[in-house]
């Protein structure tokens, strides 16, 4: 069954939902890779989120074949604090893009230093005190370098949206 948004994203232009798939598409790759270093960071937020809880992580790296993307997707949900995939699915075309984006880009990828606290709250504290945005992942939050003013007009993407206060 194809999922679609309420609204058609503008041509060039990637709708929240798309962009959810697409990163789901990229940690399902990642999963089922036999490479150790690709397959094992998913597979750890898999069972963190509870999607997959049948075997401890030596056995599901073995059987990490079975992964399927439902699984990733229960897990993208319940890092996003939602019962199910269904219920994110049908919240994700009111969600901010550039909150989506973030998220994606804070989890991949080495090329800036990601600092990563257990809550929000001492993310909070550490971009208050130090400068940056506190962005919440899932349980846990990343503070990430401010994008200068003139990167929007370089065309370069803009910095994250900090956390509220709840």
């Amino acid at each position: 069954m194809p999922i679609s948004s309420s609204q058609p994203p503008c041509a060039g232009q990637i709708s929240s939902v798309q962009l959810v798939l697409r990163e789901a598409r990229r940690l399902h790759r990642a999963a089922v890779s036999d490479t150790l270093s690709e397959a094992l960071p998913v597979l750890r937020r898999l069972l963190a989120t509870r999607a997959v809880t049948d075997r401890p992580l030596p056995g599901l790296f073995h059987a990490r074949g079975t992964v399927q993307r439902k699984h990733v997707l229960r897990a993208l949900a319940r890092e996003a604090r939602y019962a199910s995939w269904e219920d994110y699915r049908h919240a994700l075309p009111h969600l901010d893009i550039s909150q989506l984006e973030q998220l994606a880009s804070a989890q991949r990828g080495t090329s800036v230093l990601k600092l990563w606290f257990s809550d929000t709250s001492a993310a909070r504290r550490f971009a208050a005190e130090q400068g940056g945005q506190a962005v919440r992942v899932g349980v846990q939050a990343v503070v990430l370098p401010v994008a200068p003013p003139d990167a929007a007009e370089a065309g370069q993407a803009p910095g994250p949206t900090p956390l509220s206060g709840a």
